[in-house]
């Protein structure tokens, strides 16, 4: 009998849980693991979800690659399956009958399911762990979600106002940045490792983790690191690569003139510890630079209709989540016009040399992972704490 199976044959109540991609998998196997503890063992967990989730025993209805789909192109050729899937979801909820159902991001799939049992009448109650960005664009999809979510758990710390306004319970849970243990990394055995010098200088870049992103980014990056090359002597590039992108950066950076070193992603946190600065696309590497204390450029580019259509969308005025939690930009952003190679190096240099700036963007950094949960419980645990509130109010309820 394997560890899920033995978890379905067990005690307790039981929690169902979707989880549609990598990140989704690594919340729901921390939000186990703390209900777990907390319930002394006595709990089944069942729904959909990845390897992590599956090792700390959970019994998964299909494997959640079948949903680990983004973008319009990838969507078409598997639409079929997709709503298959939601529909064999929405039934095996029905069929199992669970005392709580948590789902994870993924809202294309997540929210369509839930929506698919409440028309059919089913009031389990529901919890959604990671809010819609509401606070970003579409504010008007807070009310809409309100409708048939029972409890929201949300990432950020400014969030929750948004749909509690709403009528909708929403409690912040800090981000799972702030355990991700990304400041551990050892830079001296990374450099011994890979035999690079102790004074040779050294720079992170992220181009992003699409394919998208990178075919955008990589070009000016690459003008980037050339100017800098003529600054600081000895100059050696270090890029932590999603695996689906590895071969296309490989690729790309082949005819750069400074030297090159693309690491497998479990190396993120040797890579960050070793260099001396960073050149990042804007994402949630951002936050992890920010964890590891390596002060970091920001820029982002994306096409002319989309930056047009993304002026009259988005409300906040800053990209990168360290400024939007501080209301201010510590962390130098070049978005769209502004991302060009001078910009860039520019700034990236000064990150390099300037002890004061580099320790003003740390202190930053600081000030905004401690908004975010750093210090505090573990996300893991204040997502379990209301997950088990509602359990103990169905209890009461019964």
């Amino acid at each position: 009998m394997t560890p899920a199976q033995k978890n379905m044959s067990g005690e307790g109540p039981l929690i169902f849980m979707v989880a549609g991609e990598n990140s989704g998998d690594a919340l729901g196997a921390d939000l186990m693991k703390a209900l777990d503890k907390k319930l002394d063992g006595r709990v089944r967990f069942s729904g959909v979800g990845g390897p992590l989730m599956v090792e700390a025993g959970f019994y998964s209805q299909f494997p959640m690659e079948d949903l680990a789909v983004m973008g319009v192109f990838e969507v078409l050729p598997r639409l079929r399956l997709l709503l298959r899937r939601m529909k064999e979801t929405a039934l095996a909820i029905e069929r199992l009958n669970p005392d709580v159902v948590v789902t994870i991001d993924a809202p294309d799939f997540c929210f369509r399911v839930v929506k698919k049992l409440r028309a059919r009448g089913n009031a389990v109650p529901v919890v959604h762990y990671v809010a819609p960005t509401v606070w970003a664009w579409r504010p008007g999809r807070a009310k809409k979600v309100a409708r048939f979510l029972d409890h929201l758990l949300c990432l950020l710390p400014f969030e929750p106002p948004y749909f509690q306004r709403e009528g909708l319970d929403a409690t912040f849970v800090g981000h799972p940045v702030v355990t991700s243990n990304v400041h551990l990394g050892q830079g001296t055995a990374f450099r011994e490792l890979h035999g690079i010098a102790p004074d040779t200088p050294l720079l992170t870049v992220l181009p992003g983790s699409r394919m998208g992103e990178v075919s955008r980014l990589l070009s000016i990056f690459g003008e980037t690191v050339e100017k800098l090359a003529a600054k600081h002597a000895g100059l050696t590039v270090l890029i932590p690569a999603v695996p689906h992108l590895v071969d296309h950066i490989r690729q790309a950076v082949a005819a750069w003139t400074v030297p090159v070193l693309v690491t497998p992603p479990q190396e993120k946190a040797a890579v960050f510890a070793a260099s001396g600065a960073a050149l990042a696309a804007s994402g949630t590497v951002t936050l992890e630079l920010a964890m590891a204390g390596l002060p970091q450029v920001v820029a982002y580019r994306v096409s002319p209709l989309t930056a047009m259509i993304g002026k009259m969308l988005i409300k906040t005025p800053y990209a990168n989540l360290v400024n939007i939690c501080l209301g201010r930009e510590a962390v130098p952003e070049f978005i769209q016009e502004n991302c060009t190679p001078d910009n860039l190096a520019a700034e990236v240099s000064r990150l390099m040399t300037d002890q004061s700036a580099r320790a003003m963007q740390r202190t930053a950094a600081s000030e905004a992972l401690t908004q975010l949960g750093l210090g505090g419980p573990p996300p893991g645990e204040r997502a379990a704490d209301v997950v088990l509130s509602i359990l103990r109010h169905q209890h009461k309820e019964r």
